[in-house]
């Protein structure tokens, strides 16, 4: 049948044949012609009128007509409701994330079995007859270690067995830094260190409740080593011989007996951090130390058995509260951080896994030698962090000196209205985190070098070379070293060479402004932490040129000299002060490496290679922080603020961030997670103890 549009105006034949079938439409519609309206059409064909055969058949076929208003009825009735579309919507993204979900396990697992390996590697492997049987000689006649059993192990470590060695003792934030910033095979590296991994220290205090795992804060070092092809031997450096270049190293066998052994050095880093100064307080033997993982694990399972020796119905009162009393000794930001972490333990796990007495009855106490804690800080977050734990319980001793440490108390003095107090606090546990001082080795070579005056750290110049060795050969980086402030001595001795050159009495000089900024411009450069404190080298001339005469004599320049080298205090012992000297000295390494070939050409091997190739070092502080119980303090110089939760995610952020590798990120993140859904891991790891006794044992 075919289909006929027509085009015509209302009343015409075709709509007066349709309207005979209005008798057929439901009495509550609109009839059809009412529909529209009468208005002249805006069609420009002439009208044409049907034949008659054609009116006939329109009047006598149905037509089905579907008006506007049933298409809208029926549309709304097929569309589904808002609910029925918002459980659709949400199948479709579940389905599409688990899914997704099912293609990333499907990958991990398949990514798990290609690491697993059945068949062995069996093949040749080239090893030197001297690494497998070194020859002897040196002071002591040892075995020397000029080649070591993996030299051959790739081509890229063959090709930098003849470089320039260099050695490096110690595998803290120094020397990981080090080894981050130089260039593979630029030198044959070997590292010397008693522990195989590096510790990620500022944050060890978590690591003592459970908050974080310990695997969490280490990095095996030969993950790190294996970028620049470098060598791990596990042992102790005990002396070096400057003469030969020989360092000596000391390891234990499995009888428990000690072999040494000599390795060759052109370059040696010593970093070796530092030990706790006891500051002459009897029965340390009593105390804990938070330096190593061993001590974080020993100290957990102590404050675990602790409060589960509370618990026991054979333990007296005054027993229970000495078990549950806690002492800090030592207000600085490792102690704090402890004293914070402790407290959040009671608070947050041990409200509901031991009975609530036990929570009544724990103390925790610090006790700090200054006025505040936090004394580095700015005074106004000390203050904060003495709030805060006034408003926990922690109860804060300033101005309180340790005199000895028993199994069973802490005895310390006290000034009460000017006169000094004998007080003594029962405990179970106590912490010591006061004071640095030197490692054995930095002892040994410091009683050997000439121009170590410093009791506590081997002294380096500007370019962190220690002062009395070598020119060039030895550096020292960390907590173990300290940069030299004698500028005053230095520079006098700078000007007297200047007055030798004129022929004068060195006495008798004197400087005007021209000569005096040239000088200050030289002191800058030699002595990079003097920067801050000749900005004004014009009013430091008007100020100190007391007779006004427009030069600066002898008198006058010393009595300046003086006054800055007072003021100039020794860096940190901090981790970032670590970090930034370790990078530091990679970089310079890097462009001694790249010079060498010159100088070798030239055959240039004497002089002040350093300073020729790379600027002093300079430290850069950039801010401290410290954790206090769900809230965290930051000083960055003039900024310094405090909050609480938020504040605690930033201080997290920001170590997140510094932690040294991919893998140790991922599991602080994990380990947050845990803590936050399933509380801290309150184990007590038997086999910290098993350690403990096998090194006293050995």
């Amino acid at each position: 049948m075919s289909a006929i549009m027509l085009r015509s105006r209302p009343g015409g034949p075709a709509l007066r044949s349709i309207g005979l079938l209005s008798g057929r439409l439901n009495s509550a519609r609109v009839p059809f012609a009412a529909r529209f309206p009468a208005t002249r059409s805006l069609n420009t064909v002439p009208r044409r009128t049907l034949p008659p055969h054609a009116s006939r058949l329109a009047s006598h076929v149905p037509i089905a007509i579907r008006f506007k208003s049933d298409v809208a009825g029926e549309a709304a009735r097929s569309k589904p409701s808002r609910l029925v579309r918002v459980i659709s919507k949400t199948f479709s993204y579940c389905g599409v994330l688990f899914a997704g979900a099912t293609i990333w396990v499907v990958a991990f697992f398949i990514y798990d079995a290609s690491t697993y390996r059945e068949a062995p590697t069996n093949e040749d492997i080239p090893v030197s007859e001297l690494a497998l049987n070194p020859r002897h000689g040196g002071p002591k006649n040892l075995p020397i270690a000029d080649f070591l059993v993996g030299d051959y192990d790739s081509e890229s470590m063959l090709e930098q067995k003849d470089k320039p060695r260099l050695v490096i003792l110690g595998t803290g934030w120094g020397s990981i830094a080090l080894l981050k910033n130089l260039n593979p095979g630029d030198y044959h590296i070997t590292v010397v260190s008693p522990t195989n991994y590096f510790l990620f220290t500022p944050m060890l205090p978590s690591a003592t409740v459970g908050t974080l795992g310990l695997r969490s804060l280490v990095e095996p070092v030969r993950r790190i080593i294996e970028r620049v092809n470098g060598h791990f031997l596990k042992a102790e450096a005990t002396d070096v011989d400057f003469s030969e270049k020989l360092v000596e190293v000391s390891q234990v066998d499995k009888d428990g007996k000690k072999r040494n052994f000599y390795l060759p050095y052109d370059k040696l880093v010593v970093g070796v951090g530092c030990v706790t100064n006891p500051h002459g307080v009897k029965g340390l033997d009593h105390c804990h130390f938070l330096k190593t993982i061993d001590d974080a694990r020993n100290i957990k399972n102590q404050v675990l058995n602790n409060m589960e020796l509370a618990c026991l119905p054979t333990t007296s009162d005054d027993e229970r509260r000495r078990l549950l009393s806690f002492v800090v000794c030592g207000g600085g930001p490792t102690g704090v951080e402890f004293a914070a972490e402790l407290f959040d333990l009671l608070n947050e796990d041990l409200l509901h896994s031991f009975p609530r007495i036990i929570r009544n009855e724990i103390s925790v106490h610090i006790i700090q030698s200054r006025t505040h804690i936090l004394n580095t800080y700015d005074e106004a977050l000390s203050r904060y962090a003495e709030g805060r734990f006034a408003r926990d319980g922690v109860e804060v001793l300033t101005g309180a000196r340790v005199k000895e440490v028993t199994n069973d108390s802490v005895r310390f003095s006290q000034l009460e209205d000017g006169k000094e107090v004998i007080k003594e606090i029962p405990t179970g546990f106590c912490l010591w985190s006061t004071g640095v001082s030197r490692a054995k080795i930095c002892e040994t070579l410091s009683n050997r070098l000439e121009g170590q005056n410093n009791k506590h750290a081997l002294e380096t110049d500007a370019h962190l070379r220690i002062i009395g060795a070598p020119l060039g050969d030895v550096y020292a980086i960390g907590d173990c070293s300290t940069v030299q402030n004698n500028v005053a001595e230095n520079i006098i001795r700078f000007l007297r060479t200047i007055a030798w050159e004129k022929g004068r009495d060195p006495e008798k000089v004197h400087l005007t402004f021209s000569e005096w900024r040239d000088v200050a411009n030289r002191v800058k450069k030699r002595f990079p932490q003097a920067s801050n404190h000749l900005r004004r080298v014009d009013r430091l001339f008007e100020q100190y040129d007391k007779d006004h005469s427009g030069t600066l004599d002898y008198e006058e320049l010393s009595e300046l000299l003086h006054q800055i080298d007072t003021k100039l205090t020794s860096l940190p012992a901090t981790a970032q002060r670590a970090n930034q000297q370790g990078v530091y000295l990679g970089r310079k390494l890097t462009k001694i490496a790249s010079a060498l070939p010159g100088l070798r050409a030239n055959e240039i091997d004497y002089g002040d290679l350093d300073e020729a190739v790379y600027r002093a070092f300079k430290y850069k502080h950039l801010g401290s922080l410290a954790y206090i119980s769900n809230a965290a303090i930051f000083d960055f110089g003039g900024l310094s603020f405090s909050g609480g939760v938020v504040a605690m995610y930033l201080w997290r952020s920001i170590y997140f961030a510094e932690s040294v590798s991919f893998r140790t990120r991922c599991m602080l993140a994990m380990d947050w997670a845990k803590r936050a859904l399933f509380g801290r891991g309150m184990v007590t790891l038997l086999e910290g103890n098993i350690l403990s006794l096998l090194k006293t044992q050995i």
